[in-house]
């Protein structure tokens, strides 16, 4: 699986919680695992093309609501020796915090 975090911000707007819900409306249509967080979005999804085309679609979308410039950035976490998933990576971390380790 590849974990990639995107955030895609509508130049000039004010709030962007409006442009945020289509693409979360977006991910829901398409069936993607995503997780929302306060400054960004992560999805799961088997390629990085898979996640490129789903982030351009996110991208466009901003143009077809209005929006006149848009900057999208995106990270991605490409691992190919072993599957992992977003809570995975979650739990790893907690369970050191909660052993101590």
């Amino acid at each position: 699986m590849v974990i990639v975090e995107f955030v895609v911000v509508p130049l000039g707007e004010r709030s962007l919680s409006r442009y945020v819900a289509e693409i979360v409306k977006l991910l829901d249509s398409l069936g993607v695992k995503y997780q929302l967080t306060p400054m960004s979005t992560i999805i799961e999804v088997p390629t990085v093309g898979e996640a490129f085309a789903i982030i351009g679609e996110a991208h466009e979308l901003m143009f077809k609501m209005g929006a006149r410039r848009v900057s999208t950035t995106i990270r991605i976490d490409d691992r190919r020796d072993r599957k992992v998933k977003m809570e995975d990576k979650v739990r790893s971390v907690m369970e050191k915090v909660h052993s101590g380790g």
